[in-house]
């Protein structure tokens, strides 16, 4: 087997310095860079699909960055390990009859009835689609995604005052969306505003403890960026058993569905 070689990069300028969004390549690895105000510290996130965020302080040079970028190669090989071991098994659904789709842990029954262009609803423990709208796999699935996004908020918005107050942040807007294969994502506003925290849609499968541990988790940025021994000390503090939290997420999050439907 021949070693494992890494293609030489050129060199950067040494008076070059980050931008937002720009795309570093170190030891043939791709890094695509996000630059805040409010960092102080270089940070890297591996993300759900394997691809690698490196986090910069405004100002920052590329030579510092391709340094700590080389220093946390074995950082980086461990977590992408760990990643292999929890990579998503993901499930498929149908919408058919009888077809189970979850919402706060629980399961729930899809039931298809005629009734052209309302919205899906919750009654008597079951999903009720249209049947027209569920023959369509395209349209049946924006409708559950429409569903769990409307849902999601409403639950959503009796939780975040609530852990906001306990975390001593400013509660912050929030959404509910596709956002790719990350649960959550703060987003700092350029003003004091306490900015937005954005969670998927698929996040309001999981039992409660695990959403709000979601929630929680985004809100900590409010105060602390990057996940750092101050963020996990501040994280702890609200959710003792964080932890233990996070480990569930990520077996459960290897099976919940993300929209995936039969051909």
């Amino acid at each position: 087997m021949q070693p494992l070689a890494f293609s030489a990069d050129p060199p950067s300028q040494p008076d070059e310095v980050l931008s937002e969004g720009q795309i570093i390549t170190v030891d043939g690895r791709r890094f695509t860079v996000r630059v805040s105000g409010r960092r102080k510290r270089l940070g890297l996130t591996v993300e759900r699909d394997g691809s690698l965020t490196l986090r910069a302080p405004e100002g920052c040079s590329a030579e510092r960055a391709e340094s700590f970028a080389r220093g946390s190669r074995r950082w980086i090989e461990g977590k992408v390990r760990l990643q292999e071991q929890h990579r998503p098994r993901n499930m498929v659904r149908r919408f058919a009859e009888g077809e189970i789709f979850r919402y706060l842990g629980r399961d729930h029954r899809l039931s298809l009835v005629d009734a052209p262009a309302a919205p899906v609803r919750m009654l008597a423990g079951e999903l009720v689609l249209d049947r027209t709208t569920a023959a369509d796999t395209t349209a049946g699935r924006r409708a559950l995604l429409d569903w769990y996004c409307r849902v999601g908020l409403r639950w959503a918005g009796g939780r975040t005052q609530p852990w906001a107050g306990r975390m001593g942040v400013p509660e912050p807007a929030v959404e509910v969306r596709d956002i790719g294969r990350r649960w959550g994502v703060y987003r700092p506003l350029a003003d004091s505003a306490p900015g937005r925290v954005a969670l998927h849609w698929a996040v309001f499968q999981f039992p409660p403890p695990l959403i709000d541990y979601v929630i929680a988790h985004e809100l900590a940025h409010i105060k602390v960026s990057g996940h750092g021994t101050d963020y996990w000390r501040l994280l702890r503090r609200a959710i003792p058993e964080a932890s233990d939290l996070k480990a569930e997420l990520d077996e459960m999050g290897k099976y919940v569905w993300l929209g995936d439907t039969e051909s």
